[in-house]
């Protein structure tokens, strides 16, 4: 009965941010319709500029931490438009203009090519092999739907998940993690998991508490300004009705770590059995929306800020608990470092 009510709760606070998402939704195409804009290059640059200002949700921390004055973004990008420039020549100037936000849930789709920004990823080490990974789980590993796993020599359980968007089921997890039940630790490795949805990211981390438990906050937008925001709004997540894993975990991130990976990271690194290690997330920390220019290009961007426990914005990524970086040397011999020094900790 206890898990029951639990999980009629759970659905109700779901069902809450789902609806000031819808809300927030409407209210973008609203605004675009509101003003009636013709299909000309600079009234597309016009409605595109408009959306950011009035819409997307980090143009404050953006000015602090990156000096992105989005004013100033205008008045750059306005000179560069006309209206005898073609709409390859228009993309281009729209698109670099978008990319000052330096924020990999911005970007601008057309039916020729998809402007995005993957700075925080590209600029920065893999810290992941797919050939080493192949030499630590071989061919004989089990897939439960999105989840490779296998038991690794030492009796560690090790569970490759590779993007949030590959969804599983109840029964996935309990087999999983009942399979893993005599293991000394777990590792789970999201390196280069780029998000998702945020529902597989919840379910997982469900896995690993024991009561309902603060993980974060989220806000909305309730005007044009840059700071018209609602309060912080809690978010709990539920202890699973299933399986649910009691010894130490650790979860290895690098800079490909992204969104609703970002997300998960968040969660577990707040429990006190779980230690991340390898390189920084690479942020992502605000929930995307999209809306859609008079010429039919459509433009995602980030329009409700998530917060973690400590009310912190982790849109610039999220630090390990402990630092570990692929090392050459390693590599050379068929090992991966940020796999063996979880290893070693999870033995500890």
């Amino acid at each position: 009965m206890r898990s029951f009510l639990n999980h009629i709760i759970y659905l109700g606070q779901r069902l809450r941010l789902l609806a000031a998402s819808l809300l927030g939704a409407l209210l973008l195409t609203g605004c675009v319709e509101e003003e009636q804009l013709d299909d000309t290059p600079q009234d597309n640059f016009e409605a595109l500029w408009k959306i950011i200002d009035e819409h997307y949700c980090f143009l404050t921390i953006k000015q602090k931490q990156l000096g992105v004055d989005w004013q100033q973004v205008y008045n750059k990008y306005k000179v560069r438009v006309n209206n005898n420039m073609t709409r390859v020549q228009l993309f281009e100037v729209l698109g670099n203009m978008l990319g000052e936000l330096r924020d990999g849930h911005v970007n601008l789709t057309a039916s020729h090519d998809l402007a995005r920004n993957w700075s925080w990823y590209e600029d920065y080490p893999t810290n992941f092999s797919d050939s080493l990974l192949r030499i630590y789980m071989g061919t004989n590993y089990r897939i439960a739907a999105g989840l490779r796993y296998c038991i690794l020599d030492d009796n560690m359980g090790y569970i490759r998940y590779e993007s949030f968007s590959s969804g599983f089921g109840d029964g996935n997890l309990d087999e999983v993690l009942s399979h893993m039940m005599l293991c000394r630790g777990l590792i789970i490795d999201i390196r280069s998991n780029g998000g998702g949805e945020l529902t597989n990211a919840e379910s997982l981390a469900a896995r690993f508490i024991n009561e309902k438990t603060l993980v974060g906050y989220s806000r909305h937008k309730t005007g044009p300004g840059h700071n018209d925001f609602s309060a912080l709004e809690p978010h709990y997540l539920e202890p699973a009705a299933g399986f649910r894993w009691q010894k130490p975990v650790c979860v290895l991130t690098n800079r490909h770590v992204y969104s609703a990976a970002n997300e998960f990271t968040m969660y577990m690194k707040g429990l006190p059995a779980v230690k991340v290690v390898g390189d920084r997330t690479g942020g992502g920390a605000g929930m995307p929306f999209a809306s859609t220019l008079p010429n039919g290009w459509v433009v995602r961007f980030s329009a409700v800020p998530m917060y973690n426990a400590d009310k912190l914005l982790t849109e610039f990524g999220i630090d390990p608990d402990y630092n570990v970086q692929l090392q050459s040397d390693d590599f050379r011999r068929g090992k991966d470092t940020i796999i063996e020094f979880a290893r070693a900790l999870l033995a500890q």
